[in-house]
């Protein structure tokens, strides 16, 4: 069975549609290719392209369209679905059939913009900490990936008018963490990693958001942790608002995610693997489950 991507030679007539492709089949497979437009009739280079067995419900291929916004698969016989997704644009799903020794013709896709969130009101939000979750991964050195969470925290969101004036603030107690191994987490709270006594709080003040496309964004701002502070970037998705919770109130949700590196905040692991102390590797990813709540008057306060 042969699946991926192939060279494609296609040819144009007067109305600009790809008319064909050719593509050398295996024995027994057959061949589907598409061309993705984006919502002006440009071609969509990387779109994301998922074909799966209508049959077994499992991943035949999957790929992105290259940059002239095709994608060309060979396939054993048999009934698949096509998911196409790009950001900020609705998915286009169509089912085919694969017949041994046929290359279908090419299926030329437009995608459209998808229905935009609606932003959340202007005005204060804040935190909801028993469903918001602060987690970090990091390599293990030499061996598996740490999980780990910070368990105490606070934070705020104040939506501007204007979005792009909008600011966060999260104030983490950097005792509050935990891997799930006492040692090792005393450890992490100790001079050698975050100094909690002398160190008890991580910090992040945004400065900037900046809009990328569909509900995505990242948000510019300064983390301190360790006493020192350093710029950078979350890169978050807006899950968008629904009144509901403990009283039916306003909610808004979002994931961010950042790539930290330690010695960027004086944790020197390198001093600690010449003394024998392998914990964690330099590089910890950072992820932020944020559900907030509308604050008015009579906002409730979550349980402890």
């Amino acid at each position: 069975m042969a699946l991926g991507l192939l060279r494609r030679r296609r040819s144009r007539g007067a109305s600009g549609a790809a008319s064909s492709i050719s593509v050398p089949l295996p024995p027994g497979a057959g061949a589907c290719g598409f061309e993705v437009l984006d919502p002006m009739g440009q071609p969509m280079g990387g779109a994301e392209v998922t074909v799966t067995a209508l049959d077994s419900h499992r991943i035949a291929t999957r790929g992105a369209t290259d940059p002239h916004g095709y994608f060309i698969a060979t396939l054993p016989p048999g009934s698949y679905s096509v998911m196409i997704v790009a950001e900020g644009l609705s998915p286009a799903r169509e089912n085919l059939d694969i017949v041994a020794g046929v290359a279908r013709p090419t299926a030329q896709v437009a995608l459209q913009p998808a229905r935009q969130l609606e932003l959340p009101t202007a005005g204060t939000w804040l935190f909801d900490p028993p469903h918001t979750a602060i987690r970090f991964i990091a390599k293990h050195v030499g061996m598996a990936h740490v999980h780990g969470r910070f368990t105490r925290f606070q934070g705020s969101i104040r939506i501007a008018p204007n979005m792009a004036d909008s600011q966060v603030a999260v104030r983490i107690d950097a005792s509050s963490i935990t891997t799930g191994n006492n040692t090792r987490d005393n450890h992490l709270r100790s001079a050698d990693f975050l100094d909690v006594e002398r160190y008890p709080y991580i910090d992040f003040t945004s400065t900037r958001f900046a809009h990328l496309g569909g509900s995505k964004w990242t948000l510019h701002g300064t983390l301190s942790m360790h006493g020192t502070s350093r710029s950078v970037g979350l890169d978050t998705t807006y899950l968008g608002s629904i009144n509901g919770g403990y009283e039916q109130e306003l909610r808004c949700a979002a994931l961010a995610k950042a790539e930290l590196h330690r010695e960027d905040f004086t944790l020197n692991w390198r001093s600690m693997l010449a003394r024998g102390i392998a914990v964690v590797g330099p590089t910890v990813q950072l992820e932020l489950d944020v559900q907030a709540m509308y604050r008015t008057h009579d906002t409730p306060t979550p349980p402890q």
